[in-house]
């Protein structure tokens, strides 16, 4: 039996044409169940330029972040598969399909897109800063979590229900290093995890800024790291969760 998908793609202050046309050919090509688009903070014009799209345009009148819009939009739907894609279409629509793909065959439960996998192909680069950075983060990723991938921040990912269900509820961070906390989180609770090359269109009019994303990821990956130290009840970092007082972007007594 084909398993449902359902693709969010979260956007603040998108290229509007670029989204519509990004959105279209998701529809056309993978012609998944639903697709959200998780709107923060819509200028002037921007929902009715977008409402013929074949999406739900969800809109929220403050910034929430990239981790707590995919996560709102996830809650939102009721497919067997849920996917994400960055709303800037830097994953071209072919590499979302080779993406969701193992999901979809229930050969993992987690697929991760990868820019810096042997066999990706970058056919726009980003700047040697952001290559740098990116770089970076991703070899001290791979130091610090059990997931050893190439790249944990792509803006791809495919996770099944059942693994959603499971993952959900440990989910904090709310900005950019959500990505990070998905992997770790799914690796410490054992599910399988894919990495797929794609093919990656760096956009230079990206909203991220380099070094105050940078910043906040180093801070995420170490939160994330305590956080899968949790699930496997490490006792130091239990000690430090009791110092703590945080809050999930969704109780896990919530449905």
């Amino acid at each position: 039996m084909q398993r449902s998908v359902g693709v969010v793609v979260p956007a603040y202050r998108p290229d509007v044409e670029r989204l519509a046309e990004y959105v279209t050919a998701i529809a056309e090509r993978l012609d998944p169940t639903a697709i959200r688009v998780e709107l923060d903070v819509p200028q002037p014009g921007v929902v009715e330029a977008l409402a013929p799209l074949p999406a739900t345009v969800a809109t929220a009148p403050y910034r929430r972040g990239k981790g707590r819009a995919i996560t709102m939009g996830f809650e939102a739907l009721d497919t067997d598969v849920m996917m994400f894609a960055d709303a800037d279409g830097s994953t071209p629509v072919d590499s979302l399909v080779s993406v969701v793909r193992p999901v979809e065959e229930d050969d993992a439960d987690l697929a991760v897109g990868s820019r810096r996998h042997p066999e990706a192909h970058i056919a726009r680069h980003r700047t040697f800063a952001r290559r740098r950075l990116g770089d970076t983060f991703a070899w001290l990723a791979r130091r610090l979590l059990d997931p050893q991938l190439f790249d944990y921040q792509c803006g791809a990912k495919a996770i099944s229900r059942a693994a959603w269900e499971g993952v959900r509820e440990h989910l904090y961070e709310s900005g950019f290093a959500w990505d990070i906390e998905l992997v770790a989180i799914a690796g410490a609770l054992g599910q399988r995890i894919a990495e797929i090359p794609i093919e990656w269109h760096d956009q230079p009019d990206s909203t991220v800024s380099p070094l105050g994303t940078s910043v906040a990821l180093a801070r995420g990956l170490l939160a994330a790291r305590h956080r899968a130290a949790l699930i496997h009840e490490n006792r130091l970092h239990g000690v430090i969760a009791s110092q703590r007082e945080e809050y999930p972007l969704i109780d896990g007594n919530e449905r």
